[in-house]
């Protein structure tokens, strides 16, 4: 719960800045926009406390790496969501399958395929590059898709993050109990969700990921037995500026050996695999200021 310092001070004066930001990315084109936030994120995120958390985590799952080559990694990870807070506004300007796109996607047969097939389908993601693009392949070809969110715990800055990602056509369904049951509702139905998973779970399982144990939601997993229905891994790069690639995976079918718990840390660990690939290609684009792993 927060204190009241934070629900009636702090809260509300970073809900005014990010609501202020907001506006102000709004009112510049969209390649200014990413731009401007580019820049913010370079000059300003390296120096925050925050950053000592990206530079222990680069150090320790790249171990050859220098320090001037992990400076350029936090840089470059700033200058992204920098980039990202710079397009959120401006979420309504992209759509994968218009002419001269700003998104191209990969794939997207398989989206086709999971539209057609009457079946219920999970896709998953990673905070890579401007992770809110992805739904875009699946809800402007016709597939809708419920997206598991965390809430953020700022109400005032969840509002805004809310009222963004409207444009995209995905339903956002919280975490927690109501959620979970929204969840369980859609999949019953036949319908798809999709979910970031490369956060830290409290109580999550232990999986590999670059090579070191780390709490892992089981949800993915878990539900993709218990519906019996394909993982499709979604991958969103950032090209240059405020353009894009999503390439859809080929799905990860569930294993099916009778013993639940190796089946779920079987996928739960191929899932992480995908993730290291992609965080490998474009390091810069992941969100490393995250307590991925426990403190050794």
């Amino acid at each position: 719960m927060p204190s009241w310092s934070q629900k009636f001070i702090i809260y509300p004066i970073q809900g005014l800045v990010a609501w202020g930001l907001n506006i102000f990315f709004y009112l510049l084109p969209l390649d200014i926009a990413s731009a401007t936030g580019g820049w913010l994120g370079r000059t300003v995120g390296p120096k925050l406390k925050v950053s000592n958390t990206a530079r222990r985590e680069l150090a320790r799952v790249f171990p050859k790496l220098n320090n001037n080559e992990i400076e350029k990694i936090v840089i470059g990870m700033w200058d992204n969501l920098g980039r990202t807070a710079g397009e959120h506004p401006h979420l309504d300007k992209f759509n994968p399958y218009e002419e001269n796109s700003r998104v191209e996607v990969l794939g997207a047969e398989i989206i086709d395929q999971a539209r057609d097939d009457n079946l219920p389908g999970i896709a998953f993601s990673g905070h890579l590059a401007n992770w809110e693009l992805g739904p875009l392949a699946s809800t402007k070809r016709g597939l809708p898709l419920r997206l598991v969110y965390r809430r953020a715990n700022n109400p005032f800055f969840d509002r805004l993050l809310q009222r963004a990602r409207a444009s995209t056509g995905a339903e956002y369904l919280p975490k927690g109990a109501e959620g979970a049951k929204d969840i369980v509702r859609s999949l019953s139905k036949g319908e798809h969700i999709a979910m970031l998973v490369d956060q830290k779970m409290n109580d999550g399982v232990m999986i590999p990921f670059f090579g070191r144990e780390a709490k892992t939601a089981p949800a993915l997993a878990q539900l993709a037995l218990r519906y019996k229905c394909p993982v499709v891994p979604v991958q969103v790069e950032r090209l240059k500026g405020a353009n894009f690639r999503i390439t859809v995976h080929t799905p990860i079918q569930s294993p099916d050996t009778g013993n639940k718990k190796a089946d779920i840390i079987r996928m739960m660990t191929d899932v992480n695999k995908h993730l290291e690939d992609w965080i490998k290609q474009k390091p810069e684009q992941w969100l490393w200021v995250h307590n991925r792993w426990p403190i050794d």
